[in-house]
């Protein structure tokens, strides 16, 4: 879990941030170092959750990248919570060996394991995957009262990222008052054109109800670069590498606030009857903006892979979050008023595809009142 260990010679390279834009986050002063036992314990505030599968080969970037972060914030006030599944490659047997390691920094740490496998076809996948989701959630969902009630959740995929990535979305979600906030996922670094795949397309929807790029019915991927392609605002904003307003998002890693699952009016869950069939964290969205947690945004300078190799040319064409805050100017700051999203409410009807060859254009809150779910 060392950020600088070069055991890996392929890990991906994080550089250590050279500015200030994130002392603000951190709790554990000098003068709290000193006079931390004889304080009470306080409740933590932020909560990463993940769920695994056969992910050894990441887990020294992405955890180094986790627990890096998580001495900056305050191991105190931290959670660390994974769900581990069926993994053959020893991810579990890690996992479980890095308990003392984590403990000993003074973090919680939740490592369950689980047999809940998506593709075995005896339910739904997206049920499966939300009820995987929930597991990696589970402290929080049953005991909310352990927690600070401003607690955000880091839920991070298997990806490959760095320290900033994490530090930039939680800035991001408080600077923003945004209640989620998203990073960009990518694959498929192509050196010739220096360019990557969005991947979360089934997921993400623009502000409009749009998908990130268009699929014709055909299901060309012939328009995969060309993100945005109907909404000059939040492509003018993805291109400056400003974060922008969405209406659902996940790819990857995201920071989303606590409180409406705290509360118990919602968690992750699968299509209710009569609704159009979307993923797990599309649904979250929707239920989020249902809820009054519409605020949700994308952040464009943070730019993540699903493997260090892959990932470090995703940076390349991509940029990483210290070169995108360097080319506006904001090393020291908080961001100026361009930064800023002008919030909108969701929009009337969404591109739902439970199939690429089927997409059809539904009210935004489909079913949700026909169901019984009331704001």
């Amino acid at each position: 879990m060392d950020p600088n260990d070069t055991f890996f010679d392929k890990r991906l390279a994080c550089p250590a941030p050279t500015h200030n834009r994130y002392d603000y986050l951190k709790t554990l002063t000098p003068w709290r170092q000193r006079v931390r036992k004889v304080l009470p314990k306080p409740k933590p505030k932020y909560f990463f959750a993940l769920d695994l599968y056969n992910s050894a080969a990441l887990l020294p970037r992405l955890l180094g990248s986790i627990v890096e972060t998580i001495r900056f914030l305050g191991p105190d006030i931290c959670v660390l919570s994974i769900t581990e599944g069926r993994s053959t490659d020893g991810t579990a047997e890690v996992l479980a060996l890095l308990k003392y390691e984590i403990e000993r920094l003074g973090v919680q740490y939740v490592l369950q394991h689980s047999n809940i496998n998506p593709m075995d076809g005896s339910e739904s996948r997206f049920k499966q995957l939300a009820d995987l989701r929930n597991l990696a959630l589970l402290p929080l969902l049953e005991a909310p009262e352990n927690f600070s009630e401003d607690t955000t959740v880091l839920f991070i995929n298997d990806v490959s990222l760095c320290m900033e990535d994490i530090l930039e979305l939680i800035h991001q979600r408080k600077q923003q008052g945004a209640d989620m906030v998203c990073a960009m996922d990518y694959i498929n670094p192509d050196k010739v054109i220096r360019q990557a795949l969005f991947y979360d397309v089934y997921i993400s929807r623009q502000i409009n109800g749009d998908t990130f790029f268009y699929i014709p019915s055909n299901v060309s991927w012939q328009f995969s670069f060309d993100l945005f392609w109907n909404d000059d605002v939040t492509k003018n904003r993805f291109e400056k590498g400003l974060p922008f307003q969405v209406w659902s998002c996940w790819n990857g890693v995201t920071a989303f606030t606590a409180a409406p699952l705290m509360s118990g009016k919602m968690k992750f869950r699968d299509t209710l009857p009569y609704e159009c069939i979307l993923g797990e964290p599309t649904l979250f969205c929707k239920d989020l903006w249902f809820h009054g947690f519409g605020k949700i945004a994308v952040v464009p300078s943070v730019a993540v892979g699903y493997d260090d190799e892959k990932t470090t040319e995703i940076k390349e064409y991509k940029g990483r979050v210290g070169e995108w805050l360097e080319r506006q100017g904001k090393e020291g700051g908080k961001g100026g008023l361009e930064e800023r999203i002008s919030w909108k409410g969701p929009p009337e009807k969404v591109n739902c595809a439970p199939e690429w060859t089927n997409q059809k254009w539904v009210p935004w809150d489909e079913a949700l009142r026909e169901n019984g779910i009331v704001p």
